[in-house]
Parts: C-alpha cells; structure tokens; sequence
C-alpha cells in the first residue's frame, strides 16, 4: 500500500499565548522599521537641503564678486582685453579671479545651438594671481570656464586645492562691447571660494542627524512594543481567562462526575434499589447543571460580558444549607450564626464560595486518623469565618494559597482560587489566619451595601 506523505510540522508547536506574544514582537519590529524608513527619508532631504543650500550662498557670493568685477573688465580699440583698471582696483589674489578669453576661432558652430564648441585647452589665460590665497590646478579652472562659455550661462562646481581642501568654483561668462544678442561668449570670469567651513557644518549635521536618527528609532521601537502590549494584551487576557475557566471547570466536574460513575456501577452490579439509584442520579445531575451554569455565569462575568446578578440574600440560612450538604458521616461542623443576617449578593456564586471553604476544612483541617473538626461562624457583619482542627497554613503554600493550582496536599487548589475571586468580585475579601486550635482560619467578609463591582 502506497504511504501518504504528511507535511511536516514543528516538534514543538507554539502555545495561543507564544503565538500572541511573537505577534507583538513582529509588531514591535514592523512599527520600528517604518518609523525608521520614514526617519531616513528626512535625515537625506534634510542633509541633501542643507548641501544644496550651502552651495548656494557660496554661488550668491561668488556671483556679487565676478559682476563687480566684470563691470571692471575693459576693451581697447582692437576689442582685446584691457585689465589694468581691474587689476588696480579690484584685489585678486583673495579670492583668486581668473580672466580667460576665448580665441576668435574657437570652433565650429554646432548645427542646433549655434554656438562653438569650445575645448578646456583653447581658452587663453588672461590673468591669473601671483599668490593666489587658494591654490587649484589650471585645469580646473580652464574646465570651470568652458563649462560656462559652453552653456552661455553662468556656472559652478566643486573642486580641490592643491592641499586637498574643498573649494567652490563659479565661472561668469562675459561678451564683447556691443555685442548682438546671439553673439558667442567672449570669455569667462572664474572665481575660487573656500568651502572648508560650509562641508566642515555639513558633515556636523550629518552627524547629528544619524545620531537623532539612530536614537529615535530606538525610541520608536520602545513606544512600538509598549503599544503592542497594550494592543495584545486583551488577547492574553482573554487566553488567561479561558484557561481559568477550564481548569475550573474541569475541577467542579470531577467529583459529580466520579459520583455519577458510582452510581452507574453499583446500579448494574444490583446492589442498590434501582429507585434510589435514580434519585441520587437525577439529583446529581440537577446539581451538575447548576454547577455548568455557574461556571458559564462566571466566565461571562470575568469576560465583562454579564453582572452579578444580586439580591438581598440570607446569609445565615445559606451557610447552614451549604454545612447540612457538605457535612458527611464522622465529621463533625458546628455552625453558629446570628438570625436574620442579610447581604446584597450572587446566591449562587457565594454558595460556591462557602461550599469551597467547608470542604476545603473538611478535607485538610484535621490530622491523620482523626476526623475533622470544622466550625463555621456567620456574625451580623455579613462575614463568614470557617476555623479546622487541621496541621495548620503550610509555610510553602501560605503566601500563594489563593492562587490557583496551589494546594497543600494533592488536590489541584482551585477551590480557595474561586471563593478568592467571589469575594473580590462582590467588593470584599477573602483572608486567611492561623486559627485558635492551631489549625486554619478563613474569613470571607461580604460589604453589607453589595459588590464594588459587576465582574
């Protein structure tokens, strides 16, 4: 026979509540990453802003210095350059101003700009400063000048000094006196401007931009898993609450359920009268559905989906139904109560709570081979007090013994967890003491005036 392959699945699958918590550090990562997309996108145009700012200042002064200059610059009779008004009263070497000229015959025209084509190696060096204040390469600045008589625009570009510092370039071309209004560039004025100082501020705020950068997306991680917390955390909530619920359930069940068991067997083995048998049976089973009830009511509440449903209760009548069912053969549990003891509460749900606590004594409040002893005291307060005979609060277990799953001695410990939950859930208190006979004492204290709150 042909085998059928199963896909493969992971030896340790993950619990509701692994799955929930690596939502949220998927959510965690998700929220950093666009915070951090978005982040970067500003610190480029922020930084790319303030390169292209700083170049413009250095171009607006450069270009203030190459017109005054220009307004200088003048022709003799066989329109060739005359520099000596320029050089008397304009200072080049600081910062350095270059004159180039092209030749008449600098190139072909070209068949769509009607302009010539000029080479870096035709321009003519006019003037050039003895000792400059920023040194460049005469390559540079002949390339600065053609750019500018090429485009019969002015133009800049970034360059280096001899020493390797940053410089700003700015060629302005210029034309011959009266020139018509096509007519080609004569020549070009090239000015030098120290840009140490505008990229030494650029490199700082790129910095501190990277840094900002870096740390709010740090920042925004940390907000993102607060968020996600909150974000996930009715959904942990909500688990928390079904698990409580079917360990609660799955402990009020056994002993009905194991019962029923009983019943069942001594019924076919015909060792009881089978009319009795079905009166246990249909009592157990009223009781189960009572039971099913209260655990769905309390799931609702916890859930918020419901309210308590309070009434004025009698206290003390309720105590001693809950002691007359609970007590069995050879255990012995002494009620006092005063009359007429009267609480706004959840019937069904403070029953629970007392019935938890008399079994609880009944089961662990004595010593081994003596029956327990149990006394249960209802004052006008609307407390109830159940004291044992028992060993006492075991020291590993007293300061959780309201948690669930905690027990002194082999049973699962949910019982002390929900009459903890019902007395909270009517706004009062569950506690427990050493007793006076050296046993436990619980103290359930119901508000007269009805539960602080509905779940």
């Amino acid at each position: 026979m042909r085998a059928v392959r199963r896909p493969f699945r992971s030896a340790r699958a993950l619990t509701p509540t692994a799955r929930v918590r690596r939502l949220r550090r998927r959510i965690t990562v998700l929220f950093a990453l666009t915070s951090a997309a978005g982040l970067v996108a500003m610190a480029v145009l922020a930084v790319r802003s303030d390169g292209v700012r700083g170049r413009e200042q250095l171009d607006q002064a450069m270009s203030a210095d190459t017109n005054w200059a220009l307004g200088l610059l003048e022709t003799d009779e066989d329109s060739r350059l005359d520099t000596e008004v320029l050089l008397d009263n304009a200072g080049t070497a600081c910062p350095p101003l270059f004159l180039l000229s092209a030749p008449t015959a600098a190139g072909e025209p070209a068949a769509t700009s009607g302009k010539p084509v000029v080479t870096p190696g035709e321009l003519v060096v006019e003037h050039a400063p003895r000792r400059p204040c920023l040194t460049v390469s005469a390559a540079s600045v002949r390339q600065a000048a053609a750019t500018a008589v090429r485009a019969d625009e002015p133009r800049s570009r970034d360059a280096r000094t001899a020493d390797g510092e940053p410089v700003r370039m700015f060629a302005l071309p210029f034309y011959p006196p009266e020139a018509e209004e096509d007519a080609a560039p004569q020549g070009a004025l090239v000015t030098v401007a120290d840009a140490s100082a505008q990229w030494a501020d650029h490199r700082r705020l790129t910095w501190v931009v990277s840094g900002g950068c870096a740390l709010l997306v740090l920042l925004s991680a940390g907000v993102g898993h607060l968020l996600s917390g909150r974000a996930v955390r009715p959904a942990l909530e909500a688990l928390d609450r079904q698990e409580s619920f079917l360990a609660d359930a799955a402990h009020d069940l056994r002993t009905p359920a194991a019962s029923l068991r009983t019943l069942a067997e001594t019924a076919l083995r015909g060792e009881t009268d089978s009319t009795d048998v079905h009166r246990r049976t249909l009592r157990l089973a009223e009781g189960m559905g009572t039971l099913v009830d209260g655990l769905l009511t309390r799931a609702r509440l916890m859930s918020g989906t419901a309210v308590l449903a309070v009434e004025p209760l009698r206290l003390d009548q309720l105590v001693e139904a809950v002691v007359e069912d609970a007590a069995g053969e050879g255990q012995r549990v002494a009620v006092r109560a005063e009359l007429a003891v009267v609480v706004v509460a959840d019937p069904d749900l403070v029953r629970r709570a007392v019935a938890n606590l008399v079994g609880n004594a009944l089961v662990h409040g004595h010593l081994p081979g003596k029956p327990a002893e149990v006394e249960v005291t209802v004052d006008g307060e609307g407390t109830v007090t159940v004291e044992d005979s028992g060993p006492g609060l075991p020291p590993e277990v007293a300061g959780a013994l309201f948690d669930r799953f905690r027990s002194g001695s082999g049973s699962t410990g949910l019982g002390l967890s929900i009459a903890s939950w019902v007395a909270h859930a009517h706004g009062g208190s569950l506690t427990a003491e050493p007793g006076r006979r050296g046993g436990a004492l619980f103290v359930l204290r119901l508000p007269a005036g009805g539960p602080a709150t509905g779940g």
